[in-house]
């Protein structure tokens, strides 16, 4: 069997690079190995509950509307009020979550001085140091240590499940680094860094669909009709005519037995660990330093309760928890505040993350387990009586990568592989960012890539 372009991996990565490749008219055949697309994006409805087993919503980037107009979804496109506020843990209270240097003068999550330190950094000039800095010692350093504990290092926790002593400043949040370097100063830079009037102000929207994520891959997957394999776990990939051109042999098991296709290019869109293992034939320097992203486990508890079971007022995001409360729940999202026909009339629904970095050995837990330590913690918070409707568990062993110091020389040694391994492409979450809008992006610019290898580097 041939194709042009074989994508490896079918999580929303993979499906936005295959289903763009095949908008421009390439053949293109996606390889999956699970039986059902979308990696770690799956919605479940029970008991009239509607749950997501791993993201919770997305942002509304332009790009990803425009997907989703492109497919037709924009119909069951919801969005979550922009004015809800957020929540941190203090001393086993619920603050609200400054979200704007104005904000947080007048917050009373943080002391005086630690107020004075972020209203007066636009007046100082700093200079990053020469060595790569975590995202722990750049907030020390910048807006001292309550600034770290409270509200960094739970939001850490949230977006990469990730501990902020290892995270790498430069990699995880370029842009903070960047107008340091630019401007000596964060505020600075990012004042400097705002668009002009009209230029699409604000932040994106969050948005999700009524009828829940999985609406987003199961339709991407839909599209790319019989050129989707599902339950096709790749075996081996090789190039079949050295360093010449791009053309590749992939090999694969499906329903117990061995295939392969050919392919003019590869766009690989697995997690790092599995394009290690792919690449090792290819090239021993690149699948080494693919092997170096480490991952982070997250256990993901959802449950359904009766609103008047709830003694506390839902009326925000959800709730981020700082290490030092002594909580092993990292968060809870409170999705029927954000998106109220998660339950239904007169009931709630909680899903909280729970694992990480910092707390590796929770994945390695019993479901029941998890749940008891879940609904415990969250019901003392939240004042919750009673066990909850239905509940469930997902837990992800490696759920997220870690984009800890000297992740940008992975990237660098992938981004240098493309330019000197002719077809091979790569794409996923841990290129240039966890999120589903990242992803999908990512997955777009690789797909207009390999067209233009087919285009102008096998012509050659």
């Amino acid at each position: 069997m041939n194709t042009q372009v074989a994508v490896i991996g079918g999580g929303i990565s993979g499906l936005a690079c295959a289903y763009r490749l095949w908008q421009l008219g390439v053949p293109v055949t996606l390889l999956e190995a699970e039986q059902t697309a979308g990696g770690l994006i799956g919605t479940v409805q029970q008991d009239g509950f509607l749950f997501e087993t791993g993201p919770q919503s997305f942002q509304g980037t332009d790009s990803v509307l425009d997907l989703i107009r492109e497919l037709g979804l924009e119909v069951d496109l919801c969005q979550a009020d922009p004015r809800l506020p957020r929540y941190v843990l203090r001393n086993g209270r619920l603050e609200k979550i400054p979200m704007s240097p104005q904000a947080v003068l007048t917050s009373s999550l943080l002391g005086v001085g630690t107020r004075w330190r972020v209203a007066s950094e636009a007046l100082r000039t700093t200079k990053p140091p020469t060595e790569e800095e975590s995202v722990a010692q750049f907030v020390r350093r910048k807006f001292g240590h309550e600034i770290l504990e409270y509200l960094v290092a739970p939001f850490v926790s949230g977006v990469y499940a990730g501990d902020p002593e290892k995270l790498s400043l430069r990699a995880a949040f370029p842009s903070l680094d960047e107008w340091e370097r630019s401007y000596g100063s964060i505020l600075r830079g990012a004042m400097k860094s705002r668009p002009a009037k009209g230029a699409g102000q604000g932040h994106p929207p969050l948005c999700s669909f009524h009828h829940g994520l999985a609406m987003l891959t199961r339709t991407l997957a839909a599209k790319l009709g019989e050129s989707t394999r599902l339950g096709a776990r790749v075996d081996t990939l090789t190039k079949t005519d050295g360093n010449a051109s791009g053309r590749y042999q992939i090999r694969f098991t499906q329903n117990g037995r061995t295939d392969s296709i050919d392919a003019m290019a590869v766009v690989i869109a697995t997690p790092a660990y599995v394009a290690s293992h792919l690449t090792a034939a290819i090239s021993a320097p690149l699948s080494r330093a693919l092997s170096g992203v480490a991952y982070a486990g997250v256990a993901v508890v959802t449950a359904g309760y009766y609103a008047k079971q709830v003694g506390t007022v839902l009326d925000g995001f959800g709730v981020l928890i700082p290490r030092s409360e002594k909580i092993r729940t990292l968060g809870t999202v409170w999705n029927s505040s954000l998106f109220p026909d998660r339950g239904g009339e007169g009931r709630v629904t909680l899903t909280s993350f729970i694992g990480g970095a910092t707390d590796p050995a929770i994945v390695a837990m019993q479901d029941e387990e998890i749940e008891a330590i879940v609904h415990k913690e969250n019901a003392r918070i939240l004042d919750i009586t009673g066990q909850p409707v239905v509940s469930r568990v997902w837990k992800h062993p490696k759920a997220l990568p870690q984009y800890n110091l000297g992740h940008g020389h992975v990237v660098e040694t992938v981004r240098e592989s493309e330019r000197a391994i002719p077809g091979l492409h790569f794409a996923g979450n841990y290129l240039e960012g966890p999120s589903i809008g990242k992803c999908v992006d990512r997955g777009s610019q690789t797909a207009e890539a390999a067209r233009a290898y087919l285009r102008d580097g096998v012509a050659k």
